[in-house]
């Protein structure tokens, strides 16, 4: 725990000293360091393929499908355990009813209590540096900023990196979409980034080297359907999920009500 109490230790005084560090942690990370309460949409970036089987729980009716109770199982040095995600947990059956509770408690438990202990080490060993009343006039993403700072980001570079599904680089979505990318300021590229890939961090050697969960992997534009609908994005797969809007107006303005709300997909609450 000591590791993880001087690493706080090392954050806080970067930003006390007005340092930016070469650092970047997963979007749930950031909350705990402004004590918020993670979000399901969070986990995406910890374990995507669980986030995935959670997802498709919330999507689809359970009824009949998947048994489950409100406990959580984990493996500690080779030794199974099971915790109660509520009181008796062990006898509360997960319904189509109460399945959200079941998502947002399961959340909880493997990116804030199962690890609390490291958690409160690195939390002690910032806060001694910067108190937490500093550091609540932030969100997460603009922390990460205040951490890492600004990065270069080349738009250009991104736009010959890029796949496209269902749209072609000539496609009117995709030359607008650019269009609105290039005119967007250093800190909305940057927010743009947050959204698209879960960090602002651009690779050392261009945006050739994004990874993603399943290693390097570009960045990409799927077509989606609804002009109505905020452009939503998968993090762990450097995935955006443009819908096809009728003119260039529309789609820069829900394209920056997105990335500057932090439009989260799949419908989480």
């Amino acid at each position: 725990l000591q590791y993880f109490y001087f690493t706080g230790r090392i954050i806080g005084k970067a930003i006390y000293d007005g340092h930016v560090l070469e650092a970047f942690f997963t979007r749930g990370f950031y909350k705990h360091m402004l004590g918020m309460k993670v979000h399901p949409a969070d986990l995406e970036a910890f374990d995507p393929e669980y986030f995935s089987n959670l997802r498709w729980a919330l999507e689809n009716d359970i009824t009949d499908v998947l048994d489950l109770t409100f406990t959580a199982e984990s493996d500690e040095f080779g030794v199974q355990k099971t915790t109660d995600l509520i009181e008796n947990g062990h006898n509360i059956a997960v319904t189509e009813e109460n399945k959200r509770q079941y998502v947002q408690l399961m959340c909880e438990h493997k990116m804030t209590h199962s690890v609390k202990a490291q958690i409160d080490a690195f939390l002690q060993g910032l806060h001694e540096i910067v108190p937490p009343t500093l550091l609540s006039i932030f969100d997460d993403k603009e922390l990460e900023l205040l951490i890492s700072g600004l990065p270069d980001i080349d738009i250009e570079d991104l736009r010959a990196n890029t796949d496209y599904h269902n749209y072609t680089a000539n496609s009117d979505q995709i030359v607008w979409f650019w269009n609105a990318l290039r005119d967007f300021t250093q800190e909305q590229k940057a927010w743009f980034l947050q959204f698209a890939t879960g960090t602002s961090r651009v690779p050392l050697e261009g945006f050739k080297g994004l990874v993603g969960m399943r290693g390097p992997q570009k960045f990409s534009i799927h077509r989606a359907f609804g002009d109505d609908r905020l452009p939503s994005a998968h993090t762990c797969f450097n995935q955006l999920d443009l819908p096809e809007y009728t003119t260039e107006e529309n789609l820069r303005e829900k394209l920056l009500t997105a990335v500057l709300e932090g439009h989260e997909g799949f419908g989480f609450a």
